[in-house]
């Protein structure tokens, strides 16, 4: 019954994947600008960081589906150290933990790739059923599966309420206390002895390394039994170099926008011709899907006052500083990445993987001969939630950096 229960649940979010094209914005669910439950409390620099403001119950997808959901606002601090509200989404599965010890606990970044707050995890799950969600929605089939296997998920709005795309520090501060915020929270058998694990691919597998580098001296009441992230973002500039021009050129926009608009020191602003300026001012909030579809084809140095721009010494300088690497995770990590990725080139993912291995690190590598980015994804889950699944038993991981 419980398993047949879990694979309902993985169809109807499969079939509310479909029907998205076909939905309206919900007028029951408002837009987390507009939602007072969003709004920082006047007191949150009393909080303490993942400490809870407030939260409520929520439908997922604002269906009736057999998993216990709730919103919980809690303080988080930005990059620079200010205190921020943070919001994540809680999801149990409705049936006992039937393992050992507490429940497992599972951060699962999903890639928000956004300058806007509608493009938030929280607002999805909720209900907003907006294209701006895609992203989400998309995830849904593996939070199913993770939900299947018996896990408790928390998934962080974790770019905050400025929507920091490219922000390391503040993306990694976000996860962190959203996982302290869901063991205080202890929803479904959740408690002080639950295992904590990580996810994310793509723009989420950012997150989750951020986090975990950041880990020992942020969050050292955080301990990781095991994380595992996929499609690893890596060289920003490569990054953008290889979409520009291309059917995925917004992505390219989404990298020179976000670092423009949240990093003004860096100059990048200043690079911008009035066709730039104007893109700023009008897509400056924008959903990474919004841009996608709206760019095709078109090229970063369309809207900037210098050739290569993605080769200008104070973009390369910006996007250094967000670069993963500085640290390596303490946690035993699972990292794979297509060979032959369409979006995020190989080359910046093995960099990485030599850099942390050099580090010390405990890694399983995956260097997956599937096709691309998205195929990757779907095929190479399997392989991430298996070894997260023996990290939450206690199976012990060799040392060192190890090809899988």
């Amino acid at each position: 019954m419980i398993l047949r229960g879990l694979r309902a649940v993985q169809v109807v979010l499969l079939a509310a994947v479909v029907a998205l094209s076909m939905a309206a914005p919900s007028a029951a669910i408002p837009r987390p600008d507009v939602d007072p439950f969003y709004a920082a409390p006047a007191d949150l620099a009393d909080y303490p960081a993942g400490a809870i403001t407030r939260s409520r119950p929520i439908a997922l997808l604002g269906l009736p589906l057999p998993v216990s959901a709730w919103q919980v606002q809690y303080r988080t601090n930005d990059a620079g150290g200010t205190p921020t509200p943070g919001m994540a989404t809680m999801l149990v599965p409705q049936f006992p933990w039937l393992g050992p010890g507490d429940r497992p606990l599972l951060s699962y970044q999903v890639p928000e790739d956004s300058l806007g707050t509608q493009c938030a995890p929280s607002y999805a799950l909720r209900g907003g059923w907006e294209l701006s969600g895609i992203t989400t929605f998309i995830d849904t089939p593996f939070m199913a599966d993770a939900l299947r296997r018996g896990w408790a998920l928390v998934v962080s709005d974790y770019q905050g309420p400025g929507s920091r795309f490219i922000d390391g520090v503040n993306s990694g501060h976000g996860v962190l206390d959203g996982i302290r915020a869901a063991r205080a929270f202890a929803p479904g058998g959740v408690g002080p002895a639950s295992p904590v694990g990580a996810y994310g691919y793509s723009g989420g597998a950012f997150a989750t390394l951020w986090a975990a580098q950041l880990q020992p001296g942020y969050a050292p009441d955080v301990r990781f039994a095991g994380i595992a992230a996929g499609g690893v973002p890596a060289d920003w500039p490569a990054i953008a170099r290889g979409v520009d021009g291309g059917v995925q050129a917004g992505l390219a926009l989404l990298i020179v926008l976000s670092i423009a608009r949240d990093h003004p020191g860096s100059g990048v602003a200043d690079l911008l011709n009035e066709r730039g300026r104007t893109m700023l001012a009008e897509d400056g909030s924008a959903c990474g899907s919004d841009l996608v579809l709206k760019y095709t084809d078109a090229r970063v140095d369309d809207f900037s006052i210098e050739p290569n721009l993605l080769s200008h010494p104070a973009f390369r300088a910006a996007t250094d500083a967000q670069e993963l690497g500085a640290s390596a995770p303490q946690a035993p990590a699972y990292l794979y990445h297509s060979t032959t990725d369409d979006v995020i080139p190989f080359a910046g993912f093995t960099a990485l993987v030599e850099r942390y291995c050099a580090l010390g690190a405990d890694i399983t590598y995956t260097y997956s001969t599937l096709p691309g980015h998205n195929p990757t994804a779907i095929v190479e889950w399997f392989g991430a939630m298996n070894y997260l699944g023996d990290r939450f038993a206690g199976v012990p991981v060799a040392a060192g950096c190890h090809a899988r």
